[in-house]
């Protein structure tokens, strides 16, 4: 339909289509999308800029599962696409999913909705009668459409949505291609908002999908007649995390753990099953998940907000009013830190060093292994006040690390060599830059990036070259702060940075991405070579 399926092949690889709506590659694709939430708000501008053009005969059409309704933002587009009298009309795809299980009490008032299918079956045998009466069947039908004291408030007393102004169609069978036909074609006839909820199962038609619909939300390659996937899953970053702040909860009553509808990709899994009076799964909310994570620590709670980092990008008002300000005590455990891969431009993980070194009483460490990541976790809960992020990768560590040479308990860890050069670090980047070193530079690995301590800028300040490798922008990243700093000191010798050059990075493996940044383990020696 929209001249891609040529490229099909190349979803979400380096140098093909994207796999989420991108303008620049389709004039198809109306407007950027990768988070969710956001299509009832981009339909409302859009039908808005269409009425202020006078084009009457433009219909705007948002499509939003229920598991985006469970965001903040989508009620706030419905609040003033209601009473726009623009012609948009809101599709709301009701399967019961997002990417975890839908949560919350809008899920179970779209449900009581969907049981009450009396309603849908009455209404369409009216307007089957009422059509075939001669002369006044039709203006009756429309006047029982139009009103707003019919038999359907019988049914379904209040509707939601007819109270915020759309006329509402459903539910609606989502796989019966001539019913939906139907209700399409009547919406287009009302002018103003109309809201159609139609009802479908997430991975109709593939068995696997229908009966682990999570699990399938996004997959990497997979045997399509077993649904096994090509590679065994092992142990990452995000699993880790989870079981050791289960571990951490066995013993202190006071951790409770909070998702943003991502139990499952932020390793949450087995502390929901062993402590569900202590998992809150707010839906897609960030924002309300930090001030609720806030509140708990004002009561006495330790609460720890798994979250992508990319995601957390929407809770940065709460970060700073609700939670610093009063130097509340909560833990983010920061996902997806740094360049995630085939997701793309979206979901890199790019931003959260920069913004949340602008808020006070924020502390940030950054591990490279798991064993680091758990005596960081622990840290974080327990030995540091205010807001604490522990920000890890996606997928798996890239060495192992001498915890008597390299001790996770400490902000820093440094290596002194005998050249003039000192090499600095941090997270899964350290791994490679202290094999590709070899011993010949001093070596400064920062477990902590925010703030960094004074002795470090001490020490750093003798040496005459200082090279800096971040997975990270080079702007606002923990190496400018640094060479900030070292400038206050009267610092004269070289600094050079090595990190991503640009903002925003498109769809590629990880490698690839890191290697066209020098941030492979080839060009990291390379570099170091050069001193």
């Amino acid at each position: 339909m929209t001249g891609r399926y040529d490229k099909f092949s190349t979803l979400r690889q380096e140098g093909g289509i994207s796999g989420f709506p991108r303008p620049s590659e389709s004039k198809y694709d109306a407007f950027i999308s990768g988070h969710s939430s956001t299509s009832i708000s981009v339909a409302c501008g859009i039908a808005k800029a269409n009425t202020l053009d006078d084009k009457e005969n433009n219909f705007t059409i948002a499509i939003i599962g229920d598991g985006a309704f469970t965001g903040g933002m989508a009620y706030e587009a419905l609040n003033n696409a209601g009473r726009s009298g623009d012609n948009l009309i809101v599709v709301l795809n009701h399967n019961e999913m997002s990417i975890s299980k839908n949560v919350g009490a809008f899920a179970r008032y779209l449900s009581n909705i969907r049981l009450k299918k009396g309603y849908i079956n009455l209404k369409q045998n009216v307007e089957r009668v009422l059509d075939k009466l001669p002369l006044i069947g039709k203006p009756i039908k429309n006047a029982i459409l139009d009103s707003k004291s019919t038999f359907k408030n019988i049914f379904l007393h209040d509707n939601f949505f007819e109270d915020l102004g759309f006329k509402y169609f459903g539910p609606i069978n989502g796989h019966n291609i001539e019913d939906l036909v139907s209700v399409f074609l009547r919406a287009k006839e009302i002018k103003g908002p109309v809201f159609i909820q139609v009802e479908t199962v997430k991975g109709k038609g593939y068995s696997h999908a229908e009966e682990n619909p999570g699990a399938y939300h996004g997959i990497s390659k997979f045997d399509v007649e077993t649904g096994n996937p090509d590679v065994a899953a092992k142990d990452n970053f995000s699993s880790v995390f989870g079981n050791e702040l289960t571990n951490l909860a066995s013993e202190d009553s006071r951790i409770c753990a909070v998702t943003a509808a991502m139990s499952d990709g932020t390793g949450l899994n087995a502390f929901k099953e062993k402590y569900p009076e202590r998992f809150f799964d707010v839906g897609i909310a960030e924002a309300h998940a930090v001030t609720f994570c806030s509140a708990l620590a004002s009561k006495g709670k330790l609460p720890v907000f798994a979250v992508y980092s990319s995601f957390l990008q929407r809770a940065y008002d709460q970060l700073v009013h609700d939670t610093a300000i009063d130097n509340q005590h909560i833990v983010l455990g920061i996902d997806r830190a740094g360049v995630v891969g085939e997701d793309g431009e979206t979901h890199q993980g790019l931003f959260d060093l920069a913004f949340l070194s602008t808020i006070p009483n924020t502390t940030i460490f950054a591990p490279t292994t798991f064993t680091e990541l758990k005596v960081m976790l622990k840290r974080a809960i327990y030995d540091t006040e205010g807001i604490v992020a522990v920000r890890y990768p996606r997928g798996s560590e890239k060495l192992q690390l001498d915890q008597n040479e390299f001790s996770p308990s400490a902000d820093y860890v440094y290596k002194k060599a005998g050249s003039d050069t000192l090499v600095v670090s941090y997270g899964r980047l350290f791994g490679d830059v202290y094999h590709a070193n070899s011993k010949k530079h001093s070596v400064l690995k920062l477990n902590k990036l925010h703030t960094l301590p004074n002795e470090v800028i001490t020490l750093a300040k003798e040496y005459k070259n200082i090279v800096f490798f971040e997975e990270n922008l080079k702007t606002n990243g923990v190496a400018e702060k640094m060479f900030l700093q070292l400038a206050k000191e009267k610092f004269n010798g070289n600094f050079e940075i090595i990190a991503l050059e640009e903002p925003f990075i498109m769809h590629a493996k990880s490698d690839s991405v890191l290697r066209k940044y020098g941030l492979d383990f080839e060009s990291i020696q390379q570099k170091l070579n050069e001193y």
